[in-house]
């Protein structure tokens, strides 16, 4: 499948935060992003404001930031409602928008949507088919719906492989990049490679107590979680690693914490696994806070890690 190259940068930020404040707020944050150098911004989709809505704003503030889900879930539209989102967005944004897809968890479609979660890699081959399908009355973009799929394992990194711009990796380690660079193939030529867009929660803390204290307020989030907990274990993670909200080697593999330079380390070892972008995503203590301090504090030696 030949898709024409998506000129996306290699740094980006992924950030519930903006969720979490007025939208005018949001877009003035968004602002400041650009402003920073980061050339993307992430923003996941749970129960908040609906993302193409928010992505439409959040776009509009900025002049040359693109906005990516991470991620849309298939469950929460059918593939006509989400093709017509994602082609009204692109038509406003050209190649400003970056559709990741995901089938989300069991717990958040029955628990939360009240579908029925069913064998997720088939239902996303469906979906797609049912989206390439979707008719589309309104006036067309000029540029292609570029789509990434949120992919862990290897038959999910093969689809994205398959159908897609490539993949978004989240909770994961450079083995994990290096593992997924693999399975999307290394092709050099930008009009045949597959991107491998990977989110990296960091952490601007130097004290290893209080570090870890909020690293596991994130990780307990995930690791009970069935499709996390499985790729964790692919990862040579033990049923120890994963009780408690994460033992502190799992906690040091997935949050990045300590200096500016041991941050950027971290991000560069995912560069030289093979990852095309990254997307950081600075934790705070209180989680519906927005690290703004930490987005600054960072942006230099995360943009000279990604430079290359």
């Amino acid at each position: 499948m030949q898709i024409p190259s998506f000129a996306l940068p290699r740094l980006g930020l992924w950030t519930a935060s903006l969720d979490f404040v007025p939208l005018a707020r949001a877009c003035e944050l968004a602002a400041g992003i650009e402003q920073l150098g980061y050339g993307a911004l992430w923003v996941p989709e749970v129960a908040g404001r609906d993302v193409f809505v928010g992505l439409g704003a959040l776009l509009r503030s900025t002049e040359r930031l693109i906005g990516a889900t991470g991620i849309a879930s298939i469950w929460a539209r059918d593939a006509v409602t989400m093709t017509g989102g994602a082609k009204a967005l692109t038509e406003a944004f050209p190649e400003r928008v970056l559709l990741g897809l995901g089938v989300s968890h069991h717990s958040l479609v029955e628990g939360l949507r009240g579908h029925t979660y069913r064998r997720p890699l088939e239902a996303m081959r469906s979906y797609l088919d049912a989206m390439d399908a979707s008719p589309y009355s309104g006036f067309r973009p000029g540029t292609p719906v570029r789509r990434v799929l949120a992919a862990l394992g290897p038959r999910m990194l093969d689809l994205a492989a398959e159908r897609t711009e490539g993949a978004h990796t989240y909770l994961v380690t450079p083995e994990h990049t290096a593992f997924a660079r693999e399975r999307l193939g290394a092709e050099a030529e930008p009009a045949s490679r597959r991107l491998l867009c990977v989110e990296q929660a960091v952490l601007a803390e130097a004290d290893p107590s209080t570090a870890r204290e909020v690293a596991r307020g994130h990780t307990s989030v995930y690791v009970g979680l069935p499709n996390y907990q499985a790729n964790l274990r692919r990862l040579g993670f033990e049923e120890k690693d994963l009780a408690g909200g994460g033992s502190d080697r799992l906690v040091d593999a997935i949050v990045a914490w300590g200096d500016e330079e041991t941050i950027a380390r971290r991000v560069r070892e995912h560069f030289d696994a093979g990852a095309d972008h990254v997307c950081v995503q600075p934790l705070e203590a209180e989680r519906r806070s927005v690290p703004s301090q930490q987005w600054e504090l960072l942006a230099p030696a995360l943009l000279e890690a990604s430079a290359g």
